[in-house]
């Protein structure tokens, strides 16, 4: 499995399926706590996009996965992530490529977006109103301070918000690294995104019982070409609906 290191040192684990195409690359960006193989590989999106011949590379962000983990809040915050996107797409001297994000790769992928125009075609789920309002992940329905002591506490059941011990509950059982989930937790993104600068044809896509993707039409309305697809399932399971998987690839394969 191949690596890259990022300007700032830390090695960043990737998959790339290569195909015969004359179309730009699809880089996938996963959500919170999982990683490349739970949110894409596991779900049938690799497969299914890699079926229409495309090439596809999907990567574990800092702190998940195979990749580095270290444990100071300064490495991480989505718009570090999205330059460790932007680095290894120069590494690999990709033109255009599309971009796709969950939750938390929603905003990496929209960061990266606002700032890079070698991106063709964007779609982010997981994620609505917040990003309008907040800036970031919807901190309303899972507080940052919550989340990490879901996180940092040595005995899960001491964790009293519901949704914190849900986070908690998924941490422990992929076996990720707390503390460094933890860092991240310190530094998710809270301020503007240039969403008005993104030239790309955007797909939004939420989960019709998704807390954290509430009001996705305020975001779609907030990007200049945007389409919004609601599909059945919550947070945790709309990423691995036939319908979210059909829709990605039905946007991302238009010419």
């Amino acid at each position: 499995m191949p690596f890259f290191k990022t300007s700032d040192d830390i090695e960043i684990h990737y998959q790339l399926w290569e195909a015969e195409s004359d179309r730009p690359l699809i880089l996938l960006h996963h959500g919170f706590i999982a990683d490349a193989d739970v949110n894409w590989v596991a779900p049938g999106i690799v497969r299914m996009l890699t079926e229409t011949g495309r090439r596809v590379l999907a990567l574990d962000a800092r702190g998940h996965g195979r990749s580095g983990k270290p444990h100071d809040p300064e490495r991480y915050g989505e718009s570090r992530m999205s330059e460790d996107l932007r680095e290894l797409m120069d590494l690999l001297d990709e033109d255009a490529y599309d971009l796709a994000g969950y939750s938390m790769g929603a905003v990496v992928s929209l960061l990266t977006a606002a700032r890079d125009t070698r991106i063709r075609r964007l779609a982010i789920g997981g994620v609505g109103a917040a990003v309008v309002e907040l800036g970031g992940v919807d901190s309303r329905v899972v507080g940052g301070p919550a989340l990490v002591e879901a996180l940092t506490t040595e005995d899960p059941s001491t964790v009293a918000d519901p949704t914190a011990a849900g986070f908690r509950a998924f941490v422990d059982a992929l076996g990720a690294d707390r503390l460094a989930l933890a860092a991240h937790a310190r530094a998710i993104h809270q301020e503007p995104i240039a969403l008005a600068g993104i030239t790309a044809p955007t797909l939004v896509i939420a989960g019709e019982d998704d807390p954290l993707a509430a009001r996705p039409e305020v975001l779609a309305d907030a990007l200049p070409d945007a389409t919004l697809r609601t599909v059945p399932g919550d947070h945790s399971t709309a990423v691995g609906a036939p319908a979210f998987v059909a829709e990605l690839a039905s946007f991302l394969n238009t010419p």
